[in-house]
């Protein structure tokens, strides 16, 4: 058996994959592993002999795939976010990305290690591949460097012996912290709903007014004097059922259907009346619902102010679910492929509807490859330019970067002219995991060959040293962040993530994407910098 995945790169990887994901399925505690375990089994089969390879390339396309996805899904909630928030999580993350080298720096001289070994050390604990690849092109040209084979060899040892634990680092602190600062990860989701696109638990419900000081005042005013968060639907007046509309006015006994949050709902009923026992929900006689699929590629990218369906309709649109989120419908939303919206329209109405929207599940669900194939390449070709710092510092985004960075600008664009950048959410979340399971295969085997192959007396020194750094920066972002900064926790958790493996733990604990929006906003950041802290680390410390 072993003498056949050594023959089969292929199969071994997903046997990996398989077995890895078997495991990330058990939960002990309330808490598993989920896709980080294939990693981890990774590192099991890696150990079990050096001869089981899995091809470079594999690891590649796993990586820029990912991050390319990612990139593309988070790209309009990261600007949002960064014209919020910016500089604050901006000078945060350059604050704990030095704490970390500054910690190295310390264990440099506690426990004696060569400058290469403690710069290995630090791109290992801090997961950073394109820094220890910058670290040995820096050795190559240091004119100190007299035994470059050795000096490299150090740092490969330091990286490879700490990258599990600059994984298992971060998830631990989160495992801690979260049970001694008692995290509600649904209060969280709720005080983030107005900064990224969350659930928002939509309810219906049916007022009955009897507010006489509102009678004769339009919807339009009503809504600007109080600002609902809701959505008005159906209203019953005079034994008569029309659609609210912004010149809508009411009357006393009028019944009206409302859509919003159970706490907006009870906001609304303050002014209007009481949620009666009647639901205009099931009063189909004469406005009928219908979920419509977003699949015609005309309409990708533009918002639902702009297609003035009150003109061609009478309708209402209430709601649009995107993957497993509810969201109320408002005019600034911007439609994506895979959209379901919510209608109320009479019968020929939604016909017409759904031949306008296109209405294909099989449609709404196919990758575009000439967008999705160029927007990789284009990432690829941004990551392999390098940039130089100083004629001994230099840096390229690499395979993770770039792609990241142009998924990001994308997906934020959403459209050029013809060309539809944005994957339909469920091709999205299918590339995301096919990535992580091709990235997270390929860098456990590899890093088990490594550590069974560098492991020594002086490899545990490595291992307690790479531990200190990684619980030690993953406490402190989580702990200051949480306290000091007063960021939510679940966003904190994508600042964590330095690997992919903690940030699909993340979203697992969180049952949400916003620790995905926090590791798009520091990633490129902090890649950056994680290669130029190396760089000077190693520099310095010569």
């Amino acid at each position: 058996m072993l003498q056949m995945l050594i023959d089969n790169p292929l199969l071994l990887l997903f046997i990996v994959a398989s077995i890895g994901y078997l495991v990330g399925s058990i939960k002990v505690g309330g808490s598993s592993l989920g896709v980080a375990a294939v990693l981890f089994t990774g590192l099991a089969f890696g150990a079990l002999d050096e001869r089981l390879q899995i091809p470079e390339i594999l690891l590649l396309i796993g990586l820029s795939i990912y991050v390319y996805s990612l990139g593309l899904s988070s790209g309009p909630a990261f600007f949002e976010s960064y014209r919020k928030n910016g500089l604050k999580d901006f000078f945060f993350i350059i604050g704990m990305l030095v704490l970390s080298a500054l910690i190295a720096g310390g264990l440099f001289f506690v426990f004696g290690f060569s400058p290469a070994t403690i710069t290995g050390i630090y791109c290992g604990s801090t997961t950073n591949t394109a820094a220890l690849a910058g670290v040995i092109d820096l050795i190559g040209t240091e004119p100190l460097a007299e035994d470059i084979k050795q000096l490299t060899r150090e740092t490969v040892v330091g990286y490879s012996i700490s990258y599990p634990m600059g994984v298992l680092g971060g998830m631990i602190a989160i495992l801690l912290l979260e049970k001694l600062l008692k995290i509600d990860y649904k209060k969280e989701e709720e005080l983030l709903k107005h900064e990224f696109p969350t659930n928002q638990s939509l309810t219906s419900g049916t007022i009955t007014v009897t507010n006489e000081a509102i009678q004769d005042i339009t919807m339009r005013d009503l809504q600007k004097q109080y600002k609902w968060n809701i959505k008005f639907g159906r209203i019953h007046h005079n034994g008569q059922q029309s659609l609210v509309n912004w010149d809508t006015t009411f009357s006393k006994g009028d019944l009206v259907m409302i859509i919003g949050s159970k706490e907006e709902l009870e906001k609304a009923a303050a002014i209007f009346g009481p949620l009666g026992q009647h639901k205009l929900t099931y009063d189909r006689t004469m406005f009928d619902v219908r979920r419509i699929f977003v699949s015609n590629p005309k309409l990708i990218g533009r918002t639902l102010s702009s297609l003035n369906l009150h003109e061609q309709f009478d309708v209402t649109i209430t709601r649009i679910r995107r993957g497993d989120i509810d969201m109320l419908a408002k005019g600034n939303m911007v439609l994506e492929m895979g959209d379901r919206i919510r209608f109320i329209a009479k019968r020929e109405d939604l016909r017409a509807l759904a031949e306008m929207f296109g209405d294909s599940y099989k449609e709404s669900s196919r990758i575009n490859l000439f967008s999705f194939g160029l927007g990789i390449g284009l990432g690829v070709i941004l990551g392999t330019i390098e940039i130089n710092l100083s004629p001994s510092i230099s840096f390229s985004l690499g395979y993770a970067g770039g792609p990241l960075i142009v998924g990001l600008l994308l997906g934020a664009l959403r459209k050029t002219g013809p060309i539809n950048w944005t994957l339909p959410y469920s091709a999205n979340v299918t590339l995301q995991q096919f990535g992580l399971i091709l990235l997270l295969g390929s860098i456990g085997v590899k890093a088990g060959n490594s550590l069974v192959q560098n492991m020594s007396s002086e490899g545990i020194w490595i291992f307690i040293a790479s531990a200190i750094i990684s619980l030690l920066t993953a406490i402190s972002i989580l702990l200051i962040g949480y306290k000091v900064v007063k960021r939510p926790f679940s966003f904190l958790m994508g600042m964590v993530a330095n690997q992919p493996a903690i940030l699909d733990f993340g979203v697992a604990k969180t049952n949400n994407s916003i620790p995905e929006y926090a590791y798009t906003m520091v990633f490129p950041i902090a890649l950056i910098l994680k290669i130029v802290i190396a760089q000077l680390m190693f520099v310095i410390l010569n």
